[in-house]
């Protein structure tokens, strides 16, 4: 007698998850585009040619240039905020050095970094935008937090924070780790 077949996980759907794909690959796309050219760079057609995809592409997954910029923008957003979280979760002196790490990490990549400040400004006149913004804001507050209570200090670690990497694209000899942990330590220590 043969017995029944035990049932079977659902599989992924395979057009889905190739689709997925190719919407991060657009999303990294428009983040060297913006990086290489700035925002009017961007274009359905350019950024579906550096992502090596069909012309079409960008049209067909992102409703306009502006929705292509805005997930852009969220993707890297999270991905700062996700890096700032993980950053010396104990508040000790190791956390500082972490930071440190994540800023020297962000100019070593300079143009990455310049497509997200085009970005962030981008939300400075789009306020739709200012969700993801708020995330990344609200992360590097969280990180503070480990260490003081102090509102002021706060406002001070957040606009050290950009203001230094912001500095760092503006020069050829970047701050290294040591250098901003030791601002860091004057602002949280």
């Amino acid at each position: 007698m043969n017995k029944p077949s035990a049932p079977t996980a659902p599989t992924a759907d395979g057009r889905r998850l190739k689709g997925e794909q190719r919407k991060r690959e657009l999303i990294e796309a428009t983040l060297q585009v913006v990086g290489r050219e700035g925002i009017a760079g961007v274009s359905h057609r350019v950024v579906s040619r550096e992502a090596g995809q069909p012309p079409t592409a960008a049209a067909y997954h992102f409703k306009g240039i502006g929705d292509l910029l805005a997930v852009a923008l969220t993707a890297c957003m999270e991905q700062d905020a996700a890096r700032l979280r993980a950053a010396g979760p104990d508040g000790g002196p190791e956390g500082l050095r972490d930071l440190a790490r994540v800023m020297a990490d962000a100019v070593a990549v300079p143009h990455r970094l310049l497509a997200e400040y085009e970005l962030f400004l981008l939300a400075a006149r789009r306020p739709e935008l200012r969700v993801s913004t708020r995330n990344w804001l609200d992360s590097i507050t969280e990180f503070g937090r480990r260490y003081t209570t102090d509102p002021v200090r706060l406002r001070v670690l957040a606009g050290t924070f950009d203001g230094l990497l912001m500095h760092a694209l503006l020069t050829d000899d970047p701050p290294t780790a040591e250098e901003y942990e030791a601002a860091l330590r004057m602002i949280l220590l």
